[in-house]
């Protein structure tokens, strides 16, 4: 706390006032201009009960008193005074200090120093334990990591009251009680006697750099919710507290914004006791108590963390149904033991993409969590789904939105994924890291947008990594690399596309006398390719050397980004094919898959029969199975594969948060 210094002037009485925050104080200086009596060369201090006097000096130049409590008139003394208790009434203790003369046993004059001490505080749930409790660390700073202190905010983006549009946090009013809900709690306590409160302001505060970033509200009659007014937020910096004799003052506080570009997520609160000065003068501030928020982060979960509930689009009246599909989904779900939720075709408009439409992410304070859907920029058929179908009570919703004219195909969200838990060169990233496909360093491609990036940069607990996905058609990072759970080394495998791997596989099929397998044998309408000519085909081959060093590159950066060592990665044999300089898939994308738990479920790649097995699939079966999982082979060559998408494309997953709360780690 601020420690005022106060002279005792000679011959005078003063009047002080104290305030707490363990323990309460101020200073006195014994050699204040004008307060030494002549003559005087020694002074002795007493303060009434429960005043607790402390003499500050330097030994090296001061003389401690043998056998007489009188200390030198000195400039190197200090007096420190605390009180162990509010006052109860005004002026209800004093300090007497006596200055003598160099011989005399009397004092020469004496002056008192009348004291009254007031506790004022403004508490929040800084040691993150989920309950309001004063606390000893320094509430002005927020700190990272277990033994780290600061309050936690959530940005109020649900809709508790379904008959209101748009998010709670852009409604200037409680909607209801499961809206305060979401909200932190921010405490006033005050004690002393009410009539200095009285003759006094308290005035709550925010900056004005940071009021657009929260709002604050108190019940200005009983607690209805009904009764709760905005007093703090983006048009009112200030707020005179009617204190009315209360030592207990209740305030409750939203996040209006995530963390971003311009904004670290850091919100402070200040209370001020203010003297009222006479008229034409401005009052004057005598202690001021701040607080510090962080509003939550927006985190992502991988595909190690468990499912909870899958999302899929119907398309039915169309050149491409997928009524197969969602039957297959529907059965692979049913093994996961989680929810299927069904987004029929006149909500999705025949968008069947809802992977590229939303990602699933969650936030979380010491008293509440909820799940928060980010919502892209592609805005096509599903544009309306996730704020009419998902935001929702206890499940928030936010969107960036660049220039229409800057939206490309990297902004879907099909060209963003997180890593599971990593630890890089000894650095902890237990919330894993955010990947986003982007352009080859220094060629000027295609990225995705700068309000979204900078967005999810600014989330700090999951550092992006950005590949290089711009190599391919739609350009995202889905189509060459997932991560699947393991129960041995870290966790999970990093699973990589591969046309060297798939080469060696048909070689060798080839080798073993298999050369007239052909791909896509059963097809309805489809030229089938034996193995023989796709080892002969010199323009596959150069696609896919083409396609193999792209894969290569970003190998070497998940690598060194994640910490990853070879055998943290599983080759998965996968083909490609140039089209104007851009890659696609050859043939229906093994690692463009949906994880549920210990399920996978994978496109179907229809290739080479050889003793009555596709051995693409049992080539992944033998990579994967030994890890515990289950592969489920997935026809989606029609619906999705010939759309340029595969099952991830089409499918999305809510997953079960973390347990790892954010703020134990270290950024």
């Amino acid at each position: 706390m601020p420690d005022p210094v106060a002279g005792v002037r000679q011959g005078r009485e003063q009047n002080m006032l104290g305030w707490e925050r363990k323990p309460p104080g101020c200073k006195i200086d014994p050699t204040y201009v004008g307060s030494i009596p002549r003559g005087a060369t020694s002074f002795d201090i007493r303060g009434t009960s429960g005043v607790r006097v402390y003499i500050i000096y330097n030994h090296d130049f001061v003389k401690e008193p043998m056998s007489e409590t009188r200390w030198p008139l000195d400039v190197d003394i200090e007096i420190t005074i605390t009180m162990d208790f509010p006052s109860e009434t005004v002026n209800d203790n004093k300090v007497r200090i006596s200055y003598y003369g160099e011989n005399g046993n009397e004092p020469i004059e004496t002056a008192w120093l009348y004291l009254t001490c007031v506790s004022v505080s403004l508490d929040t749930d800084t040691n993150r334990t989920g309950v309001v409790e004063s606390s000893e660390a320094d509430k002005t700073k927020w700190t990272w990591g277990p033994d780290g202190h600061g309050a936690v905010l959530l940005v109020n983006c649900d809709r508790d009251s379904l008959g209101s549009g748009g998010t709670d946090s852009t409604h200037p009013h409680v909607q209801s009680y499961a809206d305060l809900q979401d909200m932190s709690l921010m405490l006033l306590r005050t004690q002393g006697p009410s009539a200095l409160f009285a003759e006094n302001k308290l005035v709550l505060q925010v900056p004005a750099s940071e009021a657009d970033k929260v709002r604050v509200f108190h019940a200005a009659g009983n607690d209805s919710y009904y009764q709760y007014k905005p007093v703090l937020g983006p048009d009112k910096l200030s707020y005179a507290v009617d204190h009315a004799s209360r030592q207990e003052i209740t305030f409750y506080v939203e996040g209006l914004a995530f963390p971003d570009q311009d904004f670290s997520g850091l919100v402070s609160f200040s209370v001020t006791l203010l003297e009222v000065s006479s008229e034409g003068f401005p009052d004057t501030p005598i202690f001021t108590d701040t607080v510090v928020f962080r509003v939550s982060p927006w985190i992502m979960t991988p595909n190690t963390l468990q499912p909870l509930e899958v999302f899929v689009c119907s398309i039915e009246s169309d050149a491409n149904p997928n009524v197969d599909f969602l039957s297959a989904m529907r059965a692979l779900v049913r093994k996961a033991n989680c929810k299927l939720t069904v987004c029929p075709q006149l909500e999705n408009r025949s968008d069947r993409w809802i992977q590229d439409e939303l990602e699933f992410g969650y936030v979380e304070a010491p008293h509440k969590l909820f799940p928060v859907v980010f919502d892209s920029p592609r805005n096509r058929g599903l544009q309306n789904f996730p704020l009419r179908r998902i935001l929702g009570p206890d499940f928030g919703y936010v969107t960036r939105e660049p220039p229409k004219s800057q939206v490309s195909g990297l902004d879907s969200f099909g060209n963003l994924d997180v890593s599971p838990p990593v630890t890089v060169q000894g650095k902890e990233y237990p919330l894993g890291r955010i990947l986003i496909g982007s352009s080859f360093p220094r060629s000027g491609g295609r990225r995705m947008a700068k309000v979204i990036r900078d967005f999810l940069y600014a989330q700090a607990v999951q550092p992006p990594v950005e590949v290089y996905s711009d190599w391919l058609t739609v350009g995202h990072v889905d189509e060459f690399l997932t991560f699947v759970p393991a129960s041995d080394r870290k966790g999970f495998r990093l699973l990589l596309g591969s046309p060297r791997a798939c080469y060696q596989l048909f070689e060798e099929k080839q080798q073993q006398g298999h050369g007239d397998a052909a791909q896509f044998t059963g097809l309805a309408g489809m030229a089938i390719i034996t193995i023989d000519e796709i080892l002969a085909n010199e323009t596959l081959r150069r696609s896919n050397r083409y396609a193999q060093n792209c894969i290569d590159w970003n190998r070497k950066i998940l690598k060194q980004e994640l910490g990853l060592s070879e055998e943290d990665i599983i080759d998965i044999p996968q083909l490609f094919v140039l089209k104007d300089s851009y890659a696609d898939a050859f043939f229906p994308n093994l690692v463009n898959l949906v994880v549920l738990g210990t399920h996978l479920g994978i496109p179907k790649p229809f290739g080479p029969i050889v003793d009555g097995q596709c051995c693409l699939e049992e080539k992944v079966r033998s990579l994967l199975e030994p890890l515990g999982l289950t592969c489920t082979f997935i026809n989606d060559f029609f619906s999705y594969f010939e759309l340029e998408g595969d099952v991830h494309c089409g499918t999305n997953v809510l997953r079960k948060p973390f347990s790892f709360q954010w703020w134990n780690m270290i950024p």
